[in-house]
């Protein structure tokens, strides 16, 4: 597939890379211990107090935006893969393709009736063992 992916795109990928990784974690600990330092420069001052504050709220709040972002792409690509392994079972039910445009409470009858037959199924299994093991008792 053609890599057109537009500035956004590309500044996202690039950005939820680097915030998940090792150096930006030490970049932020060191910032913070940094901080923490400059207190007794600055006297504990509501300034040197309000510095850690905006920019925390700041970078929280875009960051937000962000792992939202991902979290959409690789929900989309899950679905995707899903709807393909699906689609590729001869034997599977290809009404689960398109289910995540159900509306929750059609997920939950869904999601009861497959409950119910993993039930029958076990109960099945069950009753197959118990009469294993009686005979075996015998």
């Amino acid at each position: 597939m053609a890599d057109k992916k537009n500035y956004f795109d590309r500044f996202a990928d690039w950005a939820v890379c680097f915030t998940g990784s090792p150096a930006a974690f030490m970049g932020a600990g060191v910032l913070v211990i940094s901080w923490a330092l400059c207190g007794p420069l600055f006297r504990y001052s509501d300034t040197w107090q309000m510095v850690i504050n905006t920019g925390t709220t700041i970078v929280t709040f875009l960051m937000v935006f962000l792992i939202q972002k991902a979290q959409n792409k690789d929900s989309k690509a899950i679905q995707i893969k899903l709807n393909e392994l699906i689609s590729a079972h001869e034997k599977a039910n290809n009404k689960l393709v398109d289910i995540e445009d159900l509306t929750e409470e059609e997920l939950d009858k869904l999601h009861k009736y497959y409950e119910s037959l993993a039930a029958r199924t076990k109960a099945y299994k069950n009753q197959g063992t118990s009469e294993e093991n009686s005979n075996c008792q015998q």
